[in-house]
């Protein structure tokens, strides 16, 4: 039975005498009616924030002689098992932790990479890539806020405000995924579907889209929230960091909108292949294999968001084998969304890879022609001695004896200019002749 169940049962039992102390959940335990001026005894509870607690102790509360509870429950026998027994964690627990923190670690070096391919690239500069880049960056910070709001867990119950502040982060990054995924369905089903409005729509819409829109819903949870906490007893002692325990009717806030964007993202995409199959099929130009292969990423990880998404909303009640690789799989699905966000719309993505494959060329082609010139400035000083001393005084010589100007020989260049009487006059030596002698024509007698 989970925690709303027993919240609701809790509150629904009527005391079947008046005067009696009425039926009370604190969060952690259902006190039952009871008659007045009885100190109330039962068993601890089973688990606490992923840790299991030792139910073998009892947890009391008194009911006073006015038939009121007292303000405060007695929890001080109530220990967890590790602090029991430090050696000996409970190993799904910790397994599941490694599944987290490795797949958001993973998460984050891929979209870190993708991040950065658009932004260095300004070949891949466009709004739709704009789009793809707003949408990993949710990523990024949503994996990153978790990994900060678990390594800092201890340290938030005792600081309130940093609780809150990480918690509503968290929120908020994790609704952005949503909505950004929501703005790649709009886009793309305008794009195929309603393309007279390709032009009506900025960037600044899709940015309110992406990013407002999920501020707003979740300043909404954040009033609801606090005014739930104003209302409920003993928050302080019983529960030092009361926004991380779910509620259920407040956490519907922000639930309920991202469920909604999922099934209109559904609607898009149904929309967009029906028209890429019908009226798009015998069309083979660029821009509609574009389409489709971008329609083929947003069928693959709109299903698995949402999967993923409802698996964080229901699951196992009871511990056992069954809950535990539920949990693993459950961590591996929600902690590796970000890597195939950047496997699909990056690392996959033709454009992208078609701006390495011109990025490499040029860098070939460049490294290649500092190469050939470096060659040719080695070439050229790899004359013997003398051959440096002897050709240049031969054709000075010969020069001065007809009558002709000496050529022009540079250390610092593989192109020489001789003069001589031959029938070709001057000539220019190409670069192919740079490791041969030069071979100077014979002089026509006068």
């Amino acid at each position: 039975m989970n925690i709303t169940t027993i919240n609701n049962t809790c509150e629904t039992e009527k005391s079947p005498n008046p005067g009696w102390c009425p039926s009370l959940w604190d969060k952690l335990l259902c006190w039952k009616t009871s008659k007045p001026g009885v100190l109330v005894y039962q068993a601890c509870f089973n688990e606490l924030n992923g840790m299991k607690y030792d139910t073998s102790q009892n947890a009391s509360r008194y009911c006073k002689s006015d038939g009121v509870w007292d303000e405060h429950s007695d929890y001080m026998h109530c220990r967890p098992l590790e602090t029991n027994n430090p050696m000996y964690p409970d190993p799904s627990v910790v397994y599941t932790s490694y599944f987290y923190y490795g797949g958001y670690t993973i998460s984050l070096v891929a979209l870190v990479a993708a991040v950065s391919i658009f932004v260095y690239f300004k070949d891949l500069r466009c709004l739709r890539n704009t789009i793809h880049t707003n949408l990993m960056c949710t990523y990024i910070l949503s994996d990153f806020t978790w990994i900060l709001t678990s390594t800092l867990q201890e340290w938030l119950a005792d600081s309130n405000s940093a609780c809150v502040l990480l918690t509503f982060s968290l929120h908020y990054f994790v609704l952005t995924n949503f909505f950004w995924m929501f703005v790649e369905g709009l886009y793309l089903y305008i794009l195929v579907v309603e393309t007279f409005t390709r032009e009506n729509i900025k960037l600044r819409v899709y940015m309110f889209i992406g990013w407002g829109i999920p501020l707003i819903i979740m300043i909404i949870w954040s009033i609801a929230k606090i005014i739930t906490s104003l209302e409920t007893e003993d928050q302080e002692r019983n529960d030092s960091c009361a926004w991380m325990a779910p509620h259920p009717v407040n956490d519907w806030i922000y639930q309920g909108p991202a469920i909604l964007v999922l099934i209109v993202n559904l609607i898009f995409l149904s929309k967009i292949m029906w028209v890429l199959i019908t009226k798009l099929r015998s069309a083979n130009s660029a821009e509609t294999q574009q389409y489709r292969k971008a329609s083929k990423a947003l069928l693959v990880l709109i299903p698995l968001l949402g999967v993923t998404y409802i698996l964080t909303m229901v699951g196992p009640t009871e511990s056992g084998t069954y809950a535990n690789y539920y949990s693993y799989g459950r961590a591996t699905l929600l902690s590796m969304q970000g890597f195939m966000v950047a496997i699909f719309y990056c690392f996959v993505n033709s454009e992208v890879k078609n701006t390495f494959k011109h990025h490499f060329l040029r860098w070939n082609d460049a490294r290649n022609l500092r190469t050939s010139g470096s060659r040719r400035f080695t070439y050229s000083k790899d004359w013997s001695p003398n051959t440096r001393l002897a050709r240049p005084s031969i054709i000075a010589d010969t020069a001065i004896n007809k009558g002709k100007r000496a050529s022009t020989v540079s250390s610092s260049t593989t192109m020489t200019f001789i003069v001589s009487n031959g029938p070709g006059g001057g000539g220019l030596l190409s670069n192919s002749c740079q490791n041969r002698m030069l071979n100077v024509p014979p002089e026509n007698p006068v």
